[in-house]
């Protein structure tokens, strides 16, 4: 669950949807973005987004991280899940693949 903060005060806010980014390559497309469960709607404006920040990137494009993390702050904002699914193992050190909103 992700927290609002409305006056120095913190409340929960219940996810609306779950989403998974899935790694299908080095061909494009690169990213499958896949509805978990949630609105439909939602999840398509939210996908709209994530494709266009993530079209030609793959994981180890230095500009992936970047928009990696915009792509989670997008999810926190919608209160989605976000599960990544980059078919390698995360570096040591690295913040962990998925951002709960």
């Amino acid at each position: 669950m992700s927290q609002v903060v409305m006056e120095g005060e913190e409340e929960e806010v219940e996810p609306v949807g779950q989403v998974r980014i899935v790694y299908l390559g080095p061909v494009e497309p690169h990213w499958d973005i896949q509805a978990v469960w949630g609105d439909e709607e939602t999840i398509d404006s939210f996908r709209s987004r994530v494709n266009a920040r993530l079209i030609l990137l793959p994981p180890h494009d230095p500009q992936f991280r970047r928009n990696r993390e915009r792509v989670n702050r997008d999810a926190e904002r919608e209160h989605l899940l976000l599960d990544w699914d980059l078919g390698i193992p995360e570096e040591a050190g690295e913040e962990a693949p998925a951002a709960s909103a």
